[in-house]
């Protein structure tokens, strides 16, 4: 993709869902039980990748000691419903990670969910290639009322809200 060299800023239509995820290596010498836990999420964004209908709207994510993805979902009934659904990666990678390592402090796992609403959000993207919110939503140029972080917000704004 190339570099986006004009001032962008990223929006979803509607309300939607920014769901923080990752783990922490806490035991570095057991390499067995991290590999196993972090090979669980590239199965299940293929399989989310592969089937658009289940709400996933599209991830970023950063490796380290302590990994972080921040993905984008269309609703949190949609995330949820993923999250139980017996037939999908999921469940199945939770009920391994409780089985393989619990409360055993080996690898920590981690996760925050936020509903986010129209006029709630903001955000700006200058020498970028399509990222985050932009990429799993539209971009759109952020010039005249969307210059400033506060027209945005209200660009975003139902019509009775205050910015």
């Amino acid at each position: 993709m190339d570099v986006i060299t004009k001032k962008m800023s990223g929006q979803i239509d509607g309300e939607f869902v920014v769901f923080l995820i990752g783990l922490r290596v806490n035991r570095w010498w057991k390499p067995w039980t991290w590999l196993r836990v972090g090979s669980a999420m590239p199965r299940m964004l293929k399989e989310l990748a592969e089937q658009p209908e289940l709400g996933f709207l599209g991830s970023e994510a950063w490796f380290g000691r302590t990994t972080i993805m921040v993905q984008y979902w269309r609703s949190m009934d949609a995330l949820m419903t993923y999250a139980k659904n017996r037939d999908a990666e999921h469940l199945p990678a939770w009920q391994s990670f409780n089985k393989l390592i619990g409360t055993s402090g080996d690898v920590g796992i981690w996760h925050e969910t936020y509903r986010v609403r129209p006029g709630d959000y903001e955000s700006v993207y200058v020498n970028m290639m399509p990222f985050g919110l932009g990429k799993a939503g539209s971009l759109v140029e952020a010039k005249g009322r969307r210059d400033g972080a506060r027209g945005r917000l209200a660009e975003l704004a139902p019509a009775t809200a205050k910015v």
